[in-house]
Parts: C-alpha cells; structure tokens; sequence
C-alpha cells in the first residue's frame, strides 16, 4: 500500500505591501505574481499559486491581493482554502493597531 500524502491548501490574507508574496517566495522559491502588470506595478492583482512539500505534506499557496480594489479577486481565491497565513508587518505598527480594533 503507497504512503498516503496529505494535500492541504494555505491562502495568505493581510493588507496590501506586508509581504504576503514575498514570503510566498521565501517559503517555496517561487514568486506568486505572474502578470506583468503585477511585476511592473508591485503589488498583486489576480491570484498566485505557489507549491512545496514538507514532510510528507504537499502545501498549495494562494496568495491574494491585499488591496481593496482586488476583493473580488481575493474572494475567488478563497473557496478552497483550508488554512489561512495572516500576515502583518513587523514595521507597520498602525496597521496592527488596526487589525486590533477590527478583531474587536
């Protein structure tokens, strides 16, 4: 009998430029924005698909806009998702009061 592989598939969430494709890239060498339009402006406008597997785990990553014009986009990325990656900059210590205040 072949050794059963968990799939599971982690979708990143966080407001735009907190490095939620940077870390992407980080974790699995690959960068999530492929558009042109994406490269030339710097942020992400459509889905990323990334992928690696980590002790029998094979890991999907899809990655979102963060920006509120793509929320749309972001929705459509997040039917299949099984776990969420949420990501604040480090440096950003306003955006966390925010997400404080939002969390309730």
């Amino acid at each position: 009998m072949p050794d059963s592989v968990k799939n599971v598939i982690v979708g990143t969430a966080g407001h735009i430029d907190h490095g939620k494709s940077a870390l992407v890239e980080a974790l699995t060498g690959t960068h999530p924005d492929r558009l042109e339009e994406e490269k030339r402006r710097g942020i992400t406008i459509d889905l990323g698909f990334a992928f690696l597997e980590e002790n029998g785990v094979r890991i999907g990553l899809v990655d979102v806009p963060g920006h509120e014009r793509f929320v749309r986009n972001m929705l459509a990325g997040a039917g299949g998702i099984d776990l969420v990656l949420f990501v604040i900059a480090a440096t950003n210590a306003s955006c966390a009061t925010c997400w404080r205040e939002r969390a309730g």
